[in-house]
C-alpha cells in the first residue's frame, strides 16, 4: 500500500485549498497600520469614541490636533454612520507610513491625511492627522 504524503492523512480528493479566499485578503488588508488608524482616527473624530482613547497611539503634535478637532465631531454624520471608503498608504522612508483615507457618510466625502512613525518598541503610532473638506457625490 503506498502512503500519499502530500495530502492530509484521510483526504482523498485533489482540490487544493485556495490560496486566499477573498474575505481573508481583505481580513490581512485592513491589519496593516494605515487602515487600523483610520479606523481609530475615524471612531474619535466622529464621536463614537473620547479623544483620550488615542493617548497611547500618538507622538508629538497629533494628540494636540485630534483635541483640537475632535469637539467639533467634524466626521460625525446625520443618519449615516461614517465609514472609511478607501485607505492608501506610502513609506517614504523605513518606519514612516503616510497615509490618506476618503471617509464617507451617505452623499458626503471627506479626506483625512495622517502620519504614522514606528518606534524602537516596533508600535505605531499617529504623529499627525489633517482633515480636508466636504464633496458631495462619489
Amino acid at each position: 500500500m503506498s502512503v500519499n504524503r502530500t495530502r492530509p492523512a484521510g483526504r482523498h480528493d485533489q482540490r487544493r485549498p485556495e490560496a486566499l479566499p477573498a474575505q481573508r485578503r481583505r481580513a490581512a488588508q485592513r491589519m496593516r497600520p494605515h487602515h487600523w488608524f483610520a479606523e481609530r482616527l475615524l471612531a474619535v473624530l466622529s464621536g463614537q469614541r473620547p479623544v483620550h482613547w488615542m493617548l497611547g497611539h500618538t507622538i508629538g503634535e497629533a494628540y494636540d490636533q485630534l483635541a483640537e478637532l475632535a469637539p467639533a465631531t467634524p466626521l460625525r454624520a446625520r443618519g449615516a454612520r461614517p465609514v472609511v471608503r478607501r485607505c492608501h498608504g506610502a513609506q517614504p522612508a523605513p518606519g514612516v507610513v503616510e497615509a490618506c483615507a476618503s471617509i464617507a457618510a451617505g452623499e458626503e466625502v471627506r479626506a483625512m491625511a495622517f502620519r504614522l512613525e514606528q518606534g524602537a518598541d516596533l508600535r505605531w503610532r499617529c504623529a499627525a492627522v489633517e482633515l480636508g473638506g466636504t464633496k458631495s457625490g462619489s
